[in-house]
């Protein structure tokens, strides 16, 4: 298993997307592999969320971190993160 570092720009977006290091982990450890842009791949997880997130409730999180492979380890670049199944008010 490879180790994971993270790019100061990932570290930033945790906050900011409502990600947390547990999950990125997780993501790319247990997630599905998709290709991304720019030769880079990706991995996602949804994660049962069932909160508020900015004013509003959704019942699945998807944290889906942005990676380069390099030789020995996972670089995350970028972080997103997706929530759905929100219920209308």
């Amino acid at each position: 298993m490879k180790p994971i570092v993270f790019s100061q720009h990932a570290l930033e977006q945790f906050a900011d997307r409502g990600a947390s290091k547990d999950e990125v982990e997780k993501a790319i450890y247990e997630g599905e592999q998709v290709p991304a842009k720019k030769g880079r791949g990706a991995f996602r997880k949804n994660f049962h969320f069932n909160s508020t997130w900015k004013g509003k409730y959704y019942k699945i999180k998807q944290v889906m971190p942005i990676v380069v492979e390099v030789a020995d380890a996972w670089v995350v670049v970028t972080v997103y993160v997706f929530y759905f199944g929100g219920e209308a008010n």
